[in-house]
């Protein structure tokens, strides 16, 4: 089977010296001349409907951000988030992209796929768009995934910041876990280890000291998220997917490489093969150095079509800290020994 892919740039979704503009997607170019090229099935997305928006958001709040679009260009949040009048629009269709690959794999049309969009929308909670997001694109395919019968599905967040809106959306949902790796100390401050006492081993959260790479999501694979996904054994992983985790990212300070997100990525592929007969998107959140962002969709890209990783080496030149200590935290906290 094919790994599914959409891609949706949203151009009119833009704002004078913003980071989250169009300009992310500039090398997102040439998947013709990929090696897995003949792997890949482009899917034709529409929009989603409001009802489907409304599975994770309020109707007051879809109707806010519509409003709000209206007397555009906007800013609606501290963030800051912005609104262009294109902004509704996009925001449907970048959630109609991520549940036309959600739908390709739950019905076996596909393997497994990657939704290239923006907006990006994991910050995005029931009640507010934030943090750059409008819709949050992978709570509403969970919700998609639930409905058609799926027991138990598994979040995994590699963004740089913190998952806010997913987590709030799935706070008191037994069925969906939420695994997040982010950086600590910056946007949207919420993300501790002990954040969520009456959901251990569902809602697990891992604050990374500035600078982990490679070498720290290595050990937190083997260590944190294996046990995890064993104990969990869900039904299908979706995985809010952010490129800012790159050492390179201009907003961030955290030491992930190019094969760092291909080992990253493998081991999700490998996990989901596992546990969830393959089922597994991936779904563009953050990101904002164009060519890390290309590098690193094509490092997932070729982990979903079991192709060989790129010959290439961008290795951080900054020192790891040990976080052995907080590891062994989170196992007790979690039960994950």
């Amino acid at each position: 089977m094919s790994t599914a892919v959409v891609s949706i740039p949203s151009p009119g979704h833009y704002y004078p010296g913003h980071p989250e503009d169009p300009a992310r997607f500039s090398d997102l170019v040439n998947w013709d001349l990929k090696p897995y090229a003949h792997k890949l099935e482009w899917l034709t997305s529409t929009p989603a409907d409001p009802a489907r928006i409304a599975t994770v958001h309020s109707h007051k709040m879809i109707a806010e951000v519509e409003k709000a679009c209206l007397r555009a260009p906007a800013i609606i949040d501290y963030a800051p988030t912005y609104v262009t009048q294109s902004s509704a629009r996009d925001a449907f269709n970048a959630a109609g992209g991520v549940l036309a690959c959600t739908q390709a794999v739950l019905s076996g049309q596909d393997r497994n796929a990657f939704a290239m969009i923006r907006p990006p929308g994991h910050h995005a909670e029931p009640e507010a768009a934030m943090g750059f997001c409008i819709f949050n694109n992978v709570a509403i395919a969970a919700r998609l995934a639930l409905e058609q019968g799926l027991g138990q599905v598994m979040i995994v967040d590699f963004d740089a910041h913190h998952g806010n809106g997913t987590q709030a959306t799935f706070w008191q949902e037994p069925r969906v876990a939420y695994f997040s790796t982010h950086q600590e100390g910056i946007y949207p401050g919420s993300g501790h280890m002990e954040e969520a006492p009456h959901a251990r081993g569902r809602i697990v959260n891992l604050p990374l000291p500035a600078y982990s790479g490679d070498q720290t999501f290595s050990v937190l694979t083997q260590e944190v998220l294996f046990p995890l996904v064993e104990q969990r054994r869900p039904d299908m992983l979706l995985v809010s997917a952010g490129f800012d985790s790159h050492w390179q990212d201009p907003l961030t300070n955290l030491g992930l490489s190019t094969p760092g997100f291909y080992n990253l990525a493998l081991c999700l592929v490998e996990l989901a093969g596992t546990y969830c007969n393959g089922k597994i998107v991936f779904v563009l959140e953050g990101g904002y150095h164009p060519q890390k962002v290309a590098s690193g969709v094509d490092a997932c890209l070729r982990a979903l079509t079991g192709e060989e990783p790129e010959e290439m080496s961008d290795p951080s030149p900054y020192p790891e800290t040990d976080i052995r200590d907080r590891i062994n935290h989170l196992q007790d906290w979690h039960g994950l020994k």
